[in-house]
């Protein structure tokens, strides 16, 4: 198993037909998973298309995670959570300055994603919404406000997915307090054939 340090990110290739275990090491700890088509990096992964297709904001095993362009880019095959977010951008300084009222914030997820897909000549205005792996999101049914809850998962929880295409995949163990229940860890992953 592979480790993404607290407060930090990777990238890598997860090629048709593999597939990636995620899991919380520790215990509520958010990851910001993206993905882009390896081929034809304009195709992402797309919170809108898969929310819409499911017909649900609570995305679990047995889902299919569609591309803007509506194509499958991976299904999620054992979810040992069944709670995560597909609503909340990545955090980013934006994030801790507004929200939290840092004055020397943290460049959140989104930076860490920046720096992670810089490589692949991915710009900061092509990273998308996240799937926020573990996050604990609630929305009132009257309001339509959101909460932000500690995460639900347990030391050893974890999801897999299976790549329907060649992907180029970003992960991040989550830098936002809220999301983490206060506490920075580790997130572990690895490629299953």
């Amino acid at each position: 198993m592979k480790i993404i340090n607290p407060r930090s990110g990777t990238s890598f290739i997860l090629s048709k037909g593999k597939k990636l275990k995620i899991t919380d090491i520790e215990g509520e700890q958010v990851a910001d998973l993206l993905c882009y088509n390896l081929n034809d990096k304009k195709e992402y992964l797309s919170s809108g298309r898969t929310i819409d297709y499911a017909e649900t904001i609570f995305l679990t095993e047995g889902h299919p995670f569609y591309s803007n362009r509506s194509n499958v880019m991976f299904t999620m095959i054992e979810d040992t959570v069944k709670r995560h977010d597909f609503l909340l951008t990545p955090c980013s300084s934006d994030t801790f300055r507004i929200i939290y009222g840092h004055e020397h914030p943290h460049q959140g997820c989104f930076g860490n994603l920046c720096n992670a897909l810089q490589e692949y000549n991915i710009t900061p205005d092509e990273i998308p919404t996240t799937f926020n792996v573990f996050m604990h999101v609630t929305v009132n049914g009257e309001t339509g406000k959101v909460d932000v809850l500690p995460p639900k998962s347990k030391a050893g929880d974890y999801i897999i997915i299976e790549a329907k295409m060649d992907l180029l995949v970003g992960l991040t163990a989550c830098s936002a307090e809220m999301s983490n229940n206060y506490s920075f860890k580790p997130i572990g992953y690895e490629i299953l054939d």
